[in-house]
């Protein structure tokens, strides 16, 4: 998979050019707080705040973070699932057209829908109970235009192969499979229409961590063999450096740090990120622990602290965190971050297996 090595304001690692499929750029999503009789909004809840980033064609770009961080706003955002409060998300479509996600009215976000997928979190609750595995994968199919029947049995046949799956297994219903074939289902159902982007919204956290590295792999051999493009929404970093390119770690709703897989996992450079890597287990059971346990909880989005939004949990806290927001700004080529020490700080990394 491509390194990127160009500049732009975004924090993105990727070059300006032909091969940009997707760019978010200053990305809100407020939540209105209403109290009283008359629901008077007193307040908002600040679930993605000021979010940019961008993804090239064929890459994969990791959203980690603590649950509660706004990474599964984030991605139903960009699908338009929900609507976002301000911002732009520039979608490339396959016809080489760019159009604005954001504000892209309903009428012609149908169009869109075949180019923008999703694999969601839980294999269980996502696919009908009352429905087979051939009206599942192919109701994409029949919804966006393929009457013939015979037709979309024959891509149900195909898809079930691609993922692993026998094609007789299209007549049962999803009682009769494993949370690692549901999985694998509803991979399938996300590649019906030939989408360029696919999000993920952890795939893999509600299965057997036996099953997870099958499923993983499976997303690996299929964005190698179809070509495609993975937003991967994540909080075991475990995971992440398996199948990334580029991780941006989200906090409270905003991007802290965003790097190339390697750089960020060798040498972070926010003390969050550094706190998430330690907590990733080591393989070696003689291996001494270097885990930072974080003190406090996270900051609550609805009031969250002046200044950096790390700084009450933060070990490396000065004066200046708690009056000023950090800029997010390039540290080191290629390495984004917002944090008033990130020059100065050495912090500790992990080392990647030669595997990953």
């Amino acid at each position: 998979m491509g390194q990127g090595n160009g500049r732009r304001g975004n924090g993105s690692t990727a070059p300006a050019g032909d091969d940009l499929l997707l760019e978010v750029s200053g990305l809100k999503k407020f939540y209105p707080i209403r109290r009283g009789f008359l629901r008077k909004v007193v307040g908002h809840v600040r679930a993605v705040d000021d979010v940019s980033f961008d993804i090239r064609r064929g890459e994969t770009l990791a959203l980690v973070g603590e649950s509660g961080c706004g990474k599964t706003t984030t991605s139903r955002c960009i699908l338009r699932a929900i609507s976002p409060t301000a911002g732009k998300i520039l979608f490339k479509t396959d016809g080489g057209r760019v159009v604005d996600v954001a504000t892209l009215p309903r009428e012609r976000l149908r169009a869109l829908r075949p180019q923008m997928q999703m694999i969601f979190q839980d294999p269980y609750s996502s696919l009908n109970p009352r429905m087979t595995i051939l009206n599942i994968v192919g109701e994409p199919l029949l919804v966006n235009g393929v009457k013939n029947r015979q037709e979309r049995i024959d891509r149900v046949e195909e898809l079930l192969r691609l993922v692993g799956l026998r094609p007789e297994f299209m007549r049962r219903y999803p009682h009769a499979f494993s949370g690692g074939q549901r999985q694998r289902i509803g991979i399938a159902r996300a590649l019906a229409l030939n989408p360029s982007l696919v999000v993920a919204d952890e795939p893999v956290s509600a299965l057997d961590v036996s099953v997870q590295a099958q499923i993983l792999n499976l997303l690996l051999d299929l964005q190698e063999r179809l070509g495609l493009t993975y937003l991967f929404v994540a909080h075991d970093l475990s995971v992440v450096k398996h199948l990334s390119d580029r991780v941006a770690v989200m906090y409270v709703g905003k991007i802290v740090e965003l790097a190339e897989r390697d750089q960020l996992f060798a040498a972070p450079k926010h003390p969050y990120t550094a706190a998430l890597l330690s907590a990733v287990p080591k393989p070696d059971p003689r291996a001494r622990s270097r885990r930072q346990p974080l003190r406090g909880e996270v900051a609550n989005p609805a009031a969250p602290p002046s200044g950096c939004y790390f700084h009450p949990r933060c070990p490396y806290a000065i004066d200046i965190c708690a009056t000023d927001a950090p800029a997010f700004e390039e540290i080191v080529p290629g390495q984004w971050a917002a944090c008033h020490r990130a020059r100065e700080l050495r912090l500790p990394g992990i080392a990647l297996a030669s595997s990953a």
